[in-house]
């Protein structure tokens, strides 16, 4: 029994771990053009960037669970907390709207059907369908 409790927790320590390092992909409509950095992605999902250099509005798309939380460490630098504290102090104040939450099977379908949006999956469920602008 032993033995076995200390397999069940070396396999939960590998699964969790997995997750932790998963690359992040931000993903757009194909057709979009737009040229993307990190600083003007995070301006994007932080609310402080409304439009696409083509001028475009940008409808932004994040979701919940781990690989959110390696989206807003390795993106935007802030825990879930943190930026669930950010928006609530610009919904307050009327300043933006936060990113519309998706279910991680809604991203892709989303993204690839519509040329407004922007959002991020798991790298290794990146298609065809859609282009992908930063992997992190």
């Amino acid at each position: 029994m032993k033995k076995f409790n200390q397999t069940l927790v070396l396999f939960t320590s590998l699964l969790v771990s997995s997750f932790a390092f998963a690359e992040v992909a931000v993903i757009v409509h194909p057709s979009n053009a737009n040229a993307f950095d990190k600083a003007a992605i995070a301006k994007i999902f932080l609310g402080k960037k409304k439009s696409f250099p083509s001028g475009g509005s940008i409808i932004t798309l994040t979701q919940d669970g781990a690989l959110a939380d390696e989206f807003n460490t390795k993106l935007l630098g802030k825990s879930s907390s943190q930026l669930k504290a950010y928006w609530a102090k610009l919904i307050f104040t009327g300043k933006a709207i936060p990113p519309k939450t998706v279910a991680e099977g809604e991203m892709l379908e989303l993204v690839k059907s519509n040329p407004s949006t922007i959002g991020f999956i798991d790298g290794s469920k990146v298609t065809a369908d859609v282009k992908v602008i930063g992997r992190y």
